[in-house]
């Protein structure tokens, strides 16, 4: 019977962010908490304390803008997700940008679900809900996984059935790490893509990382112009003599599946089409890259 408890967790896993939301059935501190679980209400916004859990670091003012022009015409279309404390306030578990751009709309009030809690769960819910959104930079999305991994002692498997990504991906996302932080920096402010980051860690030592990072900066290299830079400092008896000749220009539905593969495997891929035949060219840098792609495409 005492393991009990444990099993139920670990079985949880995988179930997406419902089932990180459970009903605890706890006597209610209020009226207000009868509703828990049921149709959302309208809370005032001052009586909410934002997420100390949230692993967003850097917002887009712009987008907000647009956010907090919409809900002053339409309203919060989806509730916030909160919880409520012992002094009768609210604090924010989920919708953070929902909240901030109903303050700057001028709204009173905003829809919210009321869930019952733990500080661990709360935090649990904020990280995976964070990670499944497409807005979050990569260094905040690799310290959300290193996160996951330190405090709740999820597996890169796990980590990756939780927020729908898979498991290379996560695997790439948390070398990102290994950047110093001068690198990290660029990355979170927009200077350097995730591509850029993943290829600046064929490098063994941090002073060639951010040598490479000024100049890719400097001279606003491609992805791949990045790839050709960096091999030829690694392997410069391979380099060119020539100058690249410029790509040909790329069907945009093709590069959207190139990107979107890229994205997915974690790995450089090329699609070569002519007239709807040709191939798809993925290529790894490493033994480990090959493997992680080797369990996804044998994958049963």
């Amino acid at each position: 019977m005492t393991n009990a408890a444990p099993e139920i967790k670990r079985r949880a896993l995988g179930k997406g962010l419902d089932s990180l939301l459970p009903r605890v059935q706890t006597a209610p501190a209020s009226s207000i908490i009868e509703n828990e679980g049921g149709k959302p209400l309208e809370i005032t916004l001052d009586q909410i304390d934002r997420n100390p859990f949230q692993t967003r670091s850097h917002s887009n003012e712009e987008q907000m803008a647009e956010l907090a022009a919409s809900i002053k015409a339409n309203g919060v279309v989806q509730p916030v997700l909160v919880r409520p404390l012992a002094n009768g306030r609210f604090q924010l578990i989920a919708g953070e940008r929902r909240w901030r751009a109903s303050e700057l709309a001028g709204k009173a009030t905003i829809p919210a679900i009321l869930r019952q809690v733990s500080d661990e769960q709360a935090m649990e819910i904020t990280i995976v809900e964070n990670l499944q959104r497409a807005d979050l930079n990569a260094m905040e999305q690799a310290r959300a996984f290193e996160r996951l991994s330190r405090e709740f002692h999820m597996t890169q498997e796990q980590m990756a059935t939780r927020t729908g990504k898979d498991r290379a991906t996560v695997a790439n996302f948390l070398r990102l790490l290994k950047l110093p932080a001068s690198v990290q920096t660029r990355v979170e402010a927009g200077e350097l893509s995730f591509g850029h980051a993943r290829t600046l860690l064929s490098f063994e030592h941090a002073e060639e990382m951010e040598k490479a990072a000024q100049r890719i900066v400097a001279l606003s290299l491609s992805v791949r112009q990045t790839e050709s830079y960096v091999q030829g400092l690694i392997r410069p008896d391979r380099a060119g003599k020539k100058e690249a000749k410029p790509e040909p220009p790329i069907d945009p539905n093709v590069r959207a599946v190139q990107e979107r593969l890229q994205r997915a495997l974690g790995l450089k891929v090329h699609i070569e089409d002519h007239d709807g035949r040709g191939k798809v060219i993925i290529e790894y840098a490493r033994l480990e890259d090959f493997d992680l792609l080797l369990e996804q495409l044998a994958a049963e």
